[in-house]
């Protein structure tokens, strides 16, 4: 039975009882799909994951924790009849803004935009509980039983607390010192912060496009004859494209998510877990090309990746509980100091052909991030074909701005790979 207190980094993500952040990942299917089979794979995903058994309880200690609900029903569908190509991105809107409230439902919704011949269903989660690897697996795992639903799940242990992830001979009295010292510096720069009103009121909007095969193997072939990774091209095409639409204004930086699996292997790549370390990415200043950015990038991200304790950061952020509110009320007040998220999930490992069926696309995973700076991008590609979905408010960064900055990296993406 499941019984811990949020990490850390899910009290970020949780934000609190009156606060959705919710992540949305849509599949979209060609074929025909049974009900009966979406019951049979839920429950079986379900009991698979003790987390989509657990609710959040806030009531009963100082902080919120997880408790598995021995009376816990089944993953709720809503079912949608499909009208158009876009009913998906309509769906995906609304879930953004779900609250998970009842503590007898689970910590998941799907949603099936049902269609004759084509459907899309989209995976509904809390941000506290998932990260984009916990999304594909899911969608993975979903997929194969509603094409075979006499499959079986291996489940696995849960964690109890971080400390299920410490290395042997982890000096815990010497790293007291320094995570006291931390909380100390964290709670002077806190209260050095001004108090700020700002606040993000208006629409939260999601920009979507693909870019065909023959473009995105381009891409990868020129990063491959450059020396470089897709990643940091994209890093740096956005950063680019910022500075140029926005120019004073841009902050010349992005934060990556990494995934933790490559830090913890216990943390399985079919496991739901929700801590992604991040690392802050400049363009250097000058007159460089986008490939001389993206060289620079991707010796910086790796040189951050390897000094990234991924055990330690979980340890230490658990000495962090006091000031986790005060965290909060700085992410919905403070204008950051970069200028977008931006997620690379890079290729998702899922068959397209199923006996009953064949997965058509994937579509990038959407959020509406309760920050006042709420610029994410977040890219997979699936059949060769890159997928974005790019999100913010309007108060914060315009639609129409944000499409200016999405077609100005695109442009200096395609002068690049012409050069």
């Amino acid at each position: 039975m499941i019984k811990r207190k949020l990490m850390m980094v899910e009290r970020i993500m949780y934000v609190d009882s009156k606060t959705p952040l919710n992540c949305v990942f849509t599949a979209k299917i060609n074929g025909v799909l049974r009900e009966e089979n979406f019951i049979v794979a839920l429950e079986k995903i379900q009991r698979k994951h003790s987390l989509l058994r657990s609710r959040i309880d806030i009531d009963s200690e100082q902080y919120p924790f997880f408790i598995e609900e021995k009376e816990m029903t089944a993953i709720p569908i809503r079912t949608v009849q499909r009208q158009t190509d876009e009913d998906w991105l309509l769906e995906s809107e609304k879930e953004w803004f779900r609250m998970f409230e009842d503590h007898k439902k689970p910590l998941a919704q799907l949603v099936w935009v049902r269609g004759e011949a084509v459907s899309e269903i989209l995976w509904v989660l809390p941000h506290c509980i998932c990260d984009g690897t916990s999304l594909v697996t899911l969608m993975r795992e979903l997929l194969c039983l509603l094409d075979n639903p006499s499959l079986e799940l291996d489940s696995y242990q849960a964690f109890s607390s971080v400390n299920d992830f410490l290395p042997a001979g982890f000096n815990t009295k010497k790293k007291v010192r320094k995570a006291r010292f931390f909380l100390l510096m964290a709670r002077l720069f806190f209260l050095m912060q001004r108090k700020s009103k700002k606040r993000n009121l208006g629409k939260n909007y999601v920009i979507h496009w693909k870019l065909n095969p023959e473009i995105t193997t381009q891409i990868t072939n020129t990063c491959k004859s450059h020396g470089v990774s897709v990643h940091s091209l994209l890093c740096a095409s956005f950063m680019q494209a910022f500075q140029e639409i926005q120019g004073s204004q841009a902050k010349r930086k992005v934060i990556s998510p990494v995934d933790v699996r490559h830090f913890i292997p216990e943390i399985k790549q079919d496991h739901v877990f929700a801590f992604a370390p991040t690392v802050e990415l400049s363009l250097k200043k000058g007159n460089h090309g986008l490939f001389d950015h993206a060289a620079q990038i991707k010796k910086e991200l790796l040189e951050k990746i390897q000094k990234i304790e991924a055990r330690e950061l979980l340890w230490m952020g658990e000495q962090m509980h006091p000031i986790v509110e005060r965290m909060i009320k700085v992410l919905k007040s403070s204008n950051g100091g970069h200028d977008i998220t931006l997620s690379n999930m890079g290729k998702i490992d899922i068959p397209d052909k199923y006996r009953n069926f064949r997965l058509e696309t994937i579509i990038s995973p959407t959020v509406a991030f309760p920050w006042l700076n709420s610029n994410t991008l977040v890219t997979t590609t699936y059949n060769q074909q890159m997928d974005f979905t790019m999100m913010s408010n309007e108060d914060f960064l315009s639609q129409q701005k944000a499409t200016e900055i999405k077609d100005k990296a695109l442009e200096l993406l395609t002068v690049s790979l012409q050069n």
